[in-house]
């Protein structure tokens, strides 16, 4: 592959979109996305996909393609080298919401970035990752996800996922709660230290292990009978998944700053939620497990 093959990377990215898409429309009782497709006025524009199902209450899976004169201050704050550079950015980023209680929130993101400006080389790099919001968890799942985790970061080294695992944690944090968004995963940005092909193999690996990840989850629990409390206490910590994407992602500022479609970047909000005041969980409840054992940083794999 040739270095800084946009397409390549492009066709990855759609194809990607397409295999997500395909498997969680495979758990459902035959729902199916809906797709839009946009242009983007400045440069570039997408496909947004979102489907609404028995399992799936929304789930959105989106391909964007944007590119413009000069990046947005979210990208350029800590980076001031990328000022004034012609950019192309790309990426699929999914956010899930399942109607059962007892099934997680899931979220992932790949993507690619380069900056250029004549005269000077080319600046690029890939990100992404996934991570897991139970409600209810269950410990074997957690296993679960964080052992595809690793399978999918083992070929680049042994330091790769502990690595990008405490990124996760210490990104999907929010500090007024003083609590994990949820148990974590993957997440990486700026990586360019590899070679352009390592580096992309890479982010292709992290692509195509969410899959992996989630459906056994999706299957196991997705059956699971729940009641009002539980639908109850999903929609409160769906409150807190709305608090860290408006407040601290730096996707959702990116896509704003960037002039994208907002319809596709608010699409990771979940259709329903709510905030109580002063709540806190009955000590020794299932709802309290999760705060006592699940939003912590921990070493799910004993590693």
């Amino acid at each position: 592959m040739n270095s800084y093959d946009i397409n390549q990377v492009k066709d990855y990215l759609l194809n990607l979109q397409d295999k997500i898409c395909a498997a969680l429309e495979g758990e459902e009782n035959g729902a199916l996305f809906v797709e839009d497709i946009w242009d983007r006025a400045e440069g570039g524009g997408g496909r947004s996909r979102v489907l609404t199902g028995d399992v799936f209450e929304q789930g959105g899976v989106n391909f964007s393609y944007v590119s413009g004169i000069s990046l947005p201050p979210s990208a350029t704050a800590k980076r001031p080298e990328l000022a004034n550079r012609q950019f192309h950015a790309m990426g699929v980023s999914l956010v899930i919401h399942p109607k059962n209680p007892y099934v997680p929130t899931s979220h992932a993101n790949v993507r690619f970035l380069i900056a250029e400006k004549p005269g000077s080389p080319a600046i690029w790099w890939f990100g992404g990752g996934f991570d897991l919001t139970p409600f209810y968890p269950f410990q074997e799942d957690v296993l679960h996800w964080h052992r595809v985790a690793r399978a999918a970061c083992q070929p680049f080294g042994n330091d790769v996922y502990p690595m990008y695992k405490q990124w996760c944690d210490e990104y999907f944090h929010l500090p007024h709660r003083e609590e994990t968004r949820g148990v974590g995963g993957l997440f990486f940005d700026d990586l360019n230290e590899w070679s352009f092909e390592q580096c992309f193999a890479f982010m292709q690996s992290v692509g195509d292990h969410y899959v992996e990840a989630y459906l056994p989850i999706v299957q196991k629990r997705k059956h699971t009978p729940y009641g009002e409390r539980e639908r109850e206490f999903q929609l409160y910590r769906r409150g807190r998944y709305v608090e860290f994407n408006l407040v601290y992602d730096r996707g959702t500022l990116f896509g704003l700053q960037s002039g994208g479609r907002t319809e596709s970047i608010l699409m990771s909000m979940p259709p329903y939620a709510k905030w109580q005041y002063n709540w806190s969980p009955e000590a020794g409840s299932p709802e309290a497990a999760l705060y006592e054992r699940y939003l912590k940083p921990q070493n799910w794999l004993n590693l």
